[in-house]
């Protein structure tokens, strides 16, 4: 299993840097502007948590976010104050520059922001073993609602102190977003396995299914340029709305190939 989970990581962490890579048109090995690292780096911590108890991981967890606040919030760096959260001004962007050379050219930071990251891999790591539990659905709806509705108010009450800034994934955001994502998960838990509304999540399905593939396919495929030749002949006719007209054309293909994949049995997982 620990070389099973070895591999994972190992495969996501490749193919960011691929990604990156290409993007980028020299090779790098780690990447700044995509979540694939993060995620194997989060994955990895996350399996060797799996058979924890909750309580446990959720220790663990909230450490991680406190750990990453106060390191935010009171560990300078050269030219940045302890407790800054600016653009190219902040301790993340400032490890990325002095471990890497390079940092994200909007001026934030990758390294040391996937460290919270990891907490918010084992809430679903915590929310898979109570879906997987034998408590009632009505029961997990109000865990996992409950659970959500205190990361909303929670990380709204950091805001202040601890500033709600995605891109350095601040403890402040991680609670906030992890809030929402139970409240959603919980609506749409009561739609589709409560109430069975299954048929209208289908085009999602297809998605789900192969997240990965399409995912690598923006950077590996020239898909977007490919359909822009065709709808940049509509520019004077749509006007301002041009633009979103060839994302939705882009979008549309994009799920038709995946269409095709699902119809075929073709998944591709890491």
């Amino acid at each position: 299993m620990t070389a099973h989970a070895l591999q994972r990581f190992a495969i996501l962490f490749l193919l960011g840097s691929l990604r990156t890579s290409v993007n980028e048109g020299v090779p790098t090995l780690i990447e700044l502007s995509s979540a694939l690292q993060p995620i194997a780096a989060a994955y990895l911590v996350a399996f060797f948590l799996v058979r924890k108890s909750m309580p446990f991981q959720a220790a663990v967890g909230g450490l991680i976010l406190l750990g990453y606040a106060l390191l935010l919030g009171f560990v300078p760096a050269p030219g940045v104050a302890a407790g800054s959260y600016e653009i190219g001004v902040n301790l993340v962007y400032a490890v990325d520059m002095a471990l890497l050379g390079r940092a994200h050219p909007e001026g934030w930071g990758t390294v040391i922001s996937t460290i919270p990251t990891i907490a918010t891999t084992i809430l679903g790591l915590w929310i898979g073993g109570l879906l997987r539990s034998d408590r009632s659905a009505t029961d997990k709806m109000k865990i996992i609602g409950a659970v959500g509705a205190a990361g909303v108010a929670l990380g709204m009450a950091l805001d202040p102190v601890i500033p709600v800034v995605m891109k350095l994934w601040t403890s402040s955001y991680g609670i906030l977003s992890a809030g929402w994502s139970c409240l959603l998960f919980v609506l749409f838990y009561w739609l589709i396995d409560i109430r069975g509304y299954r048929k209208c999540v289908f085009p999602f399905v297809v998605i789900g299914m192969n997240a990965v593939a399409i995912y690598m396919s923006r950077t590996l495929i020239p898909l977007t340029e490919t359909v822009e030749i065709f709808t940049n002949s509509m520019a004077d006719i749509l006007g301002s709305f041009s633009t979103l007209f060839a994302a939705v054309c882009v979008l549309f293909i994009e799920w038709l190939i995946l269409w095709w994949m699902y119809k075929r049995k073709i998944f591709l997982r890491v």
